[in-house]
């Protein structure tokens, strides 16, 4: 790996752990030459999944962007880093259940959406407003409404029944 500081490319490995989520290993490294230290992380490599875009132009598929677009949408809220990760491994693994190599793009869009549905409802409005291209406010609001009706699936409210 390349020293995000002095560029070099000898470092050696502190430490190595799975992450949080399984499917990917966390290390920490430091520079030989410098001695700053800092993370990379090594994630499984998938099958070749390409997006079919709106416009009918196809591309691989990008974990970054996807993971790109969930923290664009949760920007200056109290959404963990983790939580996000954790997310876009979900998206990825349902994308990757159904066995196809080409996915709309017009596919990926609303798992995004329900992910954020549950993780934040500010940050899952500015991704719909994106993604469904709202033209003016009343869109907003409307989007906001449906999001209320919806029923609240917070486990601290919902009582275990069986313990």
């Amino acid at each position: 790996m390349r020293c995000i500081k002095c560029s070099s490319h000898d470092d050696k490995v502190i430490d190595s752990r799975a992450s949080k989520d399984g499917c990917s290993i966390r290390r920490r490294r430091e520079c030989i030459k410098c001695q700053h230290r800092f993370t990379t992380y090594e994630q499984l490599e998938r099958n070749d999944l390409r997006v079919i875009k709106r416009n009918g132009v196809r591309e691989h598929f990008e974990r970054a962007k996807l993971l790109n677009s969930l923290t664009k949408a949760c920007e200056k809220r109290p959404v963990s880093i983790d939580t996000l990760e954790q997310a876009t491994e979900e998206i990825m693994n349902r994308l990757q259940d159904g066995n196809l190599r080409e996915i709309p793009s017009s596919a990926i869009g609303p798992l995004v959406m329900g992910a954020l549905e549950g993780i934040d409802s500010v940050a899952y409005v500015r991704y719909a407003s994106v993604y469904r291209q709202f033209a003016d406010v009343g869109e907003f609001i409307d989007e906001i409404e449906a999001l209320e009706r919806r029923p609240v699936l917070d486990e601290k409210l919902q009582p275990e029944l069986f313990r």
